[in-house]
């Protein structure tokens, strides 16, 4: 399989006719080996319009819906970032040139993507996804669904850090760009309609304990 050009293929008619036209996401994703961040014996179907799976039950989101999170965010060589359940818009993003952490909850998962990312300069870490690692990040996203995006995420921005997330409660979900404001307060603008897998451990409205 020639995996040049099924990448190119994969930009030009998934990416760029998306509407993103962001073209240092263009350059990024045809250098990112996305097929080795598939399961073992799965990067055949690493550039279809398709999820490829990873582990545990993960799988990559396809690259027109990362190419248009990532495009809403407008990513800037050297600010930091912080790929929750992201491993795709990770090696993206690094690529540009911004200082990133991958954090993913399953060890599984992070045994696949290790090795591509740590080669990319990107730092993988285990935890649960509701408690994001480090602090003061100018960007945060995570491909995979949420009900709702947890408040630890936005604390977890810097002021005037941006966030996009994919809040689904049915069939269909919702991106979001979320831009923390003075106060803790967070700007909310509807990007797309998208159907990602939900994240384990997210994909349940959080209640109030006493």
């Amino acid at each position: 399989m020639d995996l040049v050009s099924a990448r190119r293929n994969m930009v030009d008619s998934q990416v760029r006719t998306s509407d993103v036209t962001n073209t240092a996401i263009h350059d990024a994703m045809l250098a990112v080996p996305r097929e080795r961040l598939c399961a073992p014996g799965w990067s055949f179907a690493a550039y279809a319009d398709a999820k490829a799976p990873i582990a545990a039950g993960r799988s990559l989101t396809p690259a027109r819906e990362v190419g248009k999170l990532l495009q809403a965010l407008a990513p800037r060589p050297g600010e930091r970032a912080l790929c929750v359940a992201a491993p795709y818009a990770a090696a993206v993003l690094a690529h540009i040139g911004l200082d990133v952490v991958a954090q993913e909850a399953d060890e599984s998962v992070a045994a696949v993507i290790r090795p591509v990312l740590s080669e990319a300069g990107v730092t993988v870490q285990v935890a649960p996804l509701d408690q994001p690692v480090g602090g003061d990040w100018d960007i945060l996203v995570s491909e995979g669904g949420v009900i709702e995006a947890p408040e630890a995420w936005v604390q977890a921005l810097k002021s005037g850090g941006r966030m996009v997330v994919i809040e689904r409660q049915g069939p269909v979900g919702v991106a979001r760009l979320m831009v923390r404001t003075g106060g803790g307060a967070t700007s909310r603008l509807e990007l797309f309609d998208a159907a990602p897998d939900m994240l384990a451990g997210l994909d349940k409205r959080p209640t109030f304990q006493f």
